[in-house]
């Protein structure tokens, strides 16, 4: 049996080392499902159901919608609460987040191409991927910032020093939102990378901060297409990861400007795309 802790749940395990075995309890990553709705002129829709670590539910659905081109600026958005439904079971309501738009009706959703279902662990499935953000009339992010390598090689540790929930359970993602000169300004985390990072891009959005054109966004693990969909939607002019992009991935970053980072350890990176914004130092 687990016992929820927050972002965090706590089972009984058996430790076995040196030939020898003990039990005790150990904390690991919540995971539960998350119902993002919208809401306008009365009409209610489900628009995704991603599988997340709770916590900062409402900017990881502003991200989501922002990412997926439903909502383009904060003004759109009238209110975003939890479920209040009578008739859905008390826990079960902290997994259902209603999105109200100030709009008479509900956006086009033609988009989507039906209801997402997503995992924590590939996004969303079944989604075109580089024709989807020329559709969307995404265009080249403007030069941006030039940074020294050296910036680049201390943010890892940044990261690492803010996870609090990746030093307790060793099993969450982070997305981590610096400015140019190394600030950190945001660290979300969560089971899935691409849940982080709209977290991160959802913190913005509420915030008021898009376009995000000064910053370094920072990922755990590798670097995928949903990663640089989201982030250059964003508007994010550099994406670091500490592990491999996919070739998609590199393909949109060249595509529409991004400068990629990946395999940042210690005093090394390999530059995939828009090395121009990167002086080596």
């Amino acid at each position: 049996m687990t016992h929820r802790v927050g972002s965090k749940v706590r089972a009984p395990v058996t430790i076995v080392e040196q030939g020898r075995a003990r039990k005790r309890l150990d904390h690991l990553a919540a995971e539960e499902p998350l119902e993002i709705r919208l809401q306008a002129g009365g009409q209610p829709q489900t628009v995704a159901v991603t599988m997340r670590t709770p916590g900062a539910d409402f900017e990881l659905a502003a991200g989501f919608l922002h990412s997926e081109g439903i909502i383009s600026e904060r003004g759109l958005i009238r209110h975003i609460s939890y479920c209040v439904d009578p008739e859905v079971d008390a826990e079960q309501r902290y997994n259902i987040v209603n999105v109200g738009l100030h709009l008479p009706e509900l956006p086009e959703l033609a988009t989507l191409e039906r209801h997402f279902y997503t995992t924590s662990a590939c996004g969303v499935c079944g989604k075109a991927s580089l024709e989807a953000l020329e559709m969307r009339c995404c265009s080249a992010l403007p030069p941006g910032p030039i940074v020294e390598s050296a910036l680049l090689y201390g943010l890892p540790d940044k990261l690492r020093a803010e996870q609090a929930l990746f030093e307790a359970t060793g099993g969450l993602h982070a997305a981590g939102l610096f400015s140019a000169s190394g600030e950190l300004l945001c660290l979300r985390e969560d089971v899935g990378r691409h849940n982080a990072v709209d977290k991160v891009v959802g913190w913005a959005l509420l915030n008021r901060k898009l376009p995000l054109s000064g910053c370094i966004l920072l990922v755990s693990g590798r670097a995928s297409y949903e990663i640089l969909q989201k982030s250059t939607v964003a508007g994010v002019p550099i994406v670091c990861s500490v592990s491999a992009p996919s070739n998609l991935a590199v393909e949109v970053a060249r595509e529409f400007g991004v400068t990629l980072v990946g395999f940042l350890r210690g005093e090394r990176l390999t530059i995939y795309a828009g090395e121009e914004r990167i002086r080596v130092s």
